[in-house]
């Protein structure tokens, strides 16, 4: 990882997250750099959903190319549910699968616009990724696949629901 210039971080770290945040502006600034390959969902979820982009890498500037990645289970499943298979029975699947298949779409490049947060425009970076691949979108982010669920979210959804009953 260290020949292809990773940047390492601790997400819960605040001291990281800037230190990341400006090494990807400095970055982005040296045109002679190669493009950063960033994952804003910060996990993978089971291929039906696109969850919350992290608004980090929105909010350093400059052009966004998404790619929609959407894996095709035939031969071989890429996705671990690790509430249900252990690493080890994960590897093993995936090595004794017959292969590993996904499609990849390379769409038109984003920029964000004069009015819109790093939030609005990850949400409208994610909403075109979605739509590509076939997939919905998710408004949480990938922490609910091992956290409890905060309550405050639980009534914000209720009240969506009511209004719509």
């Amino acid at each position: 990882m260290q020949t292809s210039q990773h940047v390492l971080f601790e997400r819960s770290e605040m001291k990281d997250r800037h230190l990341v945040r400006k090494k990807i502006r400095e970055h982005i600034a040296d045109k002679a750099k190669l493009p950063i390959l960033i994952f804003p969902e910060g996990t993978c979820i089971n291929n039906t959903s696109v969850m919350m982009f992290k608004k980090g890498s929105f909010e350093v500037g400059g052009t966004i190319h998404p790619v929609a990645i959407k894996y095709d289970p035939r031969f071989g499943d890429a996705f671990w549910n690790s509430t249900k298979h252990s690493l080890m029975t994960y590897a093993f699947n995936v090595l004794t699968s017959w292969a590993i298949v996904c499609n990849v779409w390379y769409l038109p490049p984003m920029v964000q616009e004069e009015e819109e947060d790093a939030v609005h425009f990850a949400n409208r970076v994610k909403a075109v990724i979605a739509a590509r691949g076939g997939m919905s979108v998710l408004p949480w982010d990938g922490g609910l696949k091992r956290k409890k669920v905060k309550e405050t979210f639980k009534e914000e959804q209720q009240k969506k629901y009511c209004q719509i009953v």
